[in-house]
Order: structure tokens, then sequence, then C-alpha cells
């Protein structure tokens, strides 16, 4: 890969908060090197009756504070790198808003828009059943990812059932209603990083803000309708394909009903179901991330801010509703211009946190209201989000720093909670 492994630039950032706030040894120890790794192949018949392997993955990162935690993605650029990242952050992300889980993390290498349906559900079944021994509601709960939603949720919650002759809702979350899963779990994760971007924006000096969304999928879509719906304006969106411009600002809503219905990102407003254009530009992905806003969101994968575009960066805040969207080296250049970075394992933990609501909700069998679900998950993202401020300014560091210090509180007392060198040696 470019730059570092991924892995390695994750490292760098625990790294940073292990410099300020030192933990005992062993917590640091555990928090190196993951607890278990699988790898594993997929065959599927394909609808053409041929067959094809697919590579897989689970890790389970570490489980300090509970079960580990952490959704599949299917992505042609999956790898075991990518997926202990992931896993790693999951870690940190968990403990940062105060859930009792630990860190997890799946995928499959595979283009699941080359797939029919059927194909589809053949590959997700056959994942979970070269993992069933590895997870479980009380070991390793996956979830959606990247190209992965509510309908092959259902179907890995039901073929794991099938696997153990036993209903097992809690086993996945991010399931559909009708088979365990939570209300206001679809928009979470926007959901979150809106909360945490509105109990915050004041105190970064922001009023009422001009947003760039890189992004437009689900966590993109979702903070930009509620940012919409308080009185920012969304002047730029993007998808993997374009990006879009519109100074006096985008109907997200709109535009993201006509990407729906044509698979083309363009401004519009409808009336009824006519879609009249709105005066945009087109621009690349780059001129995008470069934009003259106050809040530039980065809701895609990976590395969309580095070292070779960071300094043209002009927001003056950075909300990561992706993971790890900004590298290492970014961070360092961002942190001289004066750009405040809100971290994913902050921005993005709404998703985690539904998951978990859900997941008490299925052990409970008993199901909460939608107003229900949006009042605590706004109560956790607030309290984990003032807790990092207060730390960021206290401790005069990154507000990443101060998520990872946040996380590694949680962390090391639950590792010293089982005893280390320093207890027996006492004995």
């Amino acid at each position: 890969m470019s730059e570092d492994s991924l892995f390695a630039e994750a490292e760098k950032q625990l790294d940073k908060a292990l410099a300020i706030y030192k933990v005992d040894p062993e917590t640091e120890l555990r928090l190196k090197i993951p607890q278990l790794s699988v790898q594993v192949g997929i065959p599927v018949r394909m609808d053409d009756g041929s067959l094809q392997i697919f590579k897989g993955y689970r890790v389970r990162y570490n489980t300090l504070l509970g079960p580990s935690k952490g959704g599949i993605r299917y992505h042609h650029t999956v790898t075991f790198d990518e997926v202990k990242s992931l896993a790693f952050w999951m870690t940190f992300k968990c403990a940062v808003v105060g859930l009792p889980y630990g860190g997890g993390k799946g995928g499959v290498t595979v283009d699941p828009r080359a797939l029919s349906q059927m194909e589809l559900e053949r590959l997700s079944r056959g994942y979970i059943a070269q993992i069933a021994n590895f997870i479980g509601p009380d070991l390793d709960i996956p979830a959606p990812d990247v190209y992965t939603n509510s309908t092959i949720m259902g179907w890995m919650v039901d073929e794991f059932s099938k696997i153990k002759r036993d209903w097992t809702p809690g086993v996945i979350t991010g399931k559909p209603i009708s088979l365990g899963g939570s209300l206001g779990r679809d928009d979470a994760t926007g959901r979150g990083g809106f909360y945490v971007f509105e109990i915050l924006r004041e105190k970064l000096g922001l009023a009422q803000s001009k947003i760039a969304i890189q992004g437009f999928g689900n966590a993109g879509t979702h903070f930009g309708k509620l940012a919409q719906s308080v009185g920012h304006k969304i002047v730029a969106v993007s998808d993997s394909k374009s990006a879009i411009y519109c100074e006096q600002g985008i109907d997200v809503a709109s535009v993201e009903r006509f990407k729906k219905e044509t698979g083309k990102l363009k401004a519009v407003v409808y009336k009824g179901d006519v879609a009249s254009e709105v005066s945009h530009q087109e621009i690349t992905h780059e001129e995008l991330l470069a934009l003259q806003v106050d809040c530039l969101a980065p809701a895609a994968l990976e590395k969309a801010i580095t070292g070779q575009n960071a300094a043209s960066i002009k927001a003056k805040v950075i909300l990561e509703l992706a993971n790890g969207p900004v590298t290492p080296e970014a961070d360092g250049i961002l942190e001289k211009k004066g750009v405040v970075v809100l971290p994913d394992i902050l921005a993005n933990a709404g998703g985690v946190t539904v998951s978990y609501f859900e997941w008490v909700q299925n052990k409970e069998g008993y199901y909460w209201e939608l107003e229900d679900v949006h009042t605590k998950l706004k109560a956790k993202m607030e309290k984990a989000a003032l807790e990092i401020y207060n730390i960021h300014k206290d401790s005069s560091c990154s507000m990443r720093t101060a998520a990872y210090v946040a996380a590694l509180k949680r962390l090391d007392a639950a590792s010293q909670a089982r005893g280390t060198a320093a207890l027996f040696r006492r004995i």
C-alpha cells in the first residue's frame, strides 16, 4: 500500500495517546496484537453453474470490555490488513462511547455489484457457515458495513440460527425489523455524527455552517439531511463516480431520491414526482475536498485525506464519518493549519451504539420506540463528545488523541482489574 500499511497508521494514532496517557505495560501489550484472526475461502456456485471461491476475513481484536463488535464489509479491495485495522479502531470506538464491547471486524473480497441477488445470498450464507464457530451473541457480534445491509444481515442471522439449531437474533445486529432489528439503526451513523457536530460546533467557533460531504452513502446522506434540517447548508456531495457543487445549497433528500431512481448524482428539487435541475457545477473529488467550507465530512473509505492533499484542505472542521479517512501524515499537516478533526472513533460511533441497543433489545425480548432510540443515542454521543473535548482542552492535544485517551482510561481499568504483574508482584 502507499505510505504505511493501514494498521501501521492506526498504531501511530495509539502511540500519540500513549505518549500523554501512560497505561500499565500489559494493557499496551494487549492492544498491540489481535486476539483472533480468521481467513476463509467461501465457495459459491454462480448462476451460470461455475464455482468461485471468495476470500473472507474475521478479526476479533480485543475483548477487555466485552464481546467483540464490528461490521462486515463487501468490497473488491478488502484485505486482511484493512480488516485488522478496522477491528483495532472498533476496540477504541466502543470504549470511547462506553459500550460493553471489544473490537471486531469482518470482510469479503468481492464486488457485490457484480453478483446477482441469489449469488449474494449464497456468498453471505457461505461466509457465516465458515465463521460460525468464531461468532456468537456473547462472543463476537457482526453488523453491516460498506456494501452490506439489513437484508444481508437477515440472511446471516438465519444461517447462523440454522447451523446452531436455535433462533439467535443477538448474534447479528443491523437486521430487518421483522427479524429482531432495532428502529433507528438505518440512520444511526449519520445521526450520531450529527449529534457530535451539533454539541461541539459552538465550542469550535461554528454557527450555521457550509458543509461538503465526500461519500453520499448511508452515513453521509443521513448526516446531510439532519444538518440541513437545522439550517446548515450542504453545498457539495460526491459518490464514487462524481461530485457536485451548488453554492446556494443542495436539497439532500431530492438528490438522494434522484440517485436512487437514476443512479446519477445531480442537484435537483422534486415537486411531486417531477425533478427540476438546480444550477450546479460538476467538480472533481479533489476539488470537493479543497472547498472553502466550515465543515468537511469524509464519509466514504479510508485514506481520503493524505500527506499529498492535506495542505489543500480549507475546511475549519473535519467530521470523520468514514473509518480512517485522514492518515497520520495528514493529521500533522491539518493540526499545524488549525483544522480540527473530529475523529472517526467518536464521530461515526452512532452505528455501533444503536447496534448495542439492538443487542440489548434482543436479549430482553423487548423492543423500544424510535423516540427512545434517538434519545438514548443523543445522550451517549453528547456525553462522549464533551468528555473528549474537555480532555482536548485540558491536555492541549488533538481531538483524535483525546478520544484515544478517553478510550485508554476504560481499557486500562479493565486490564488492571484482571490482574497485572504489578499486582502479582505484591502478593
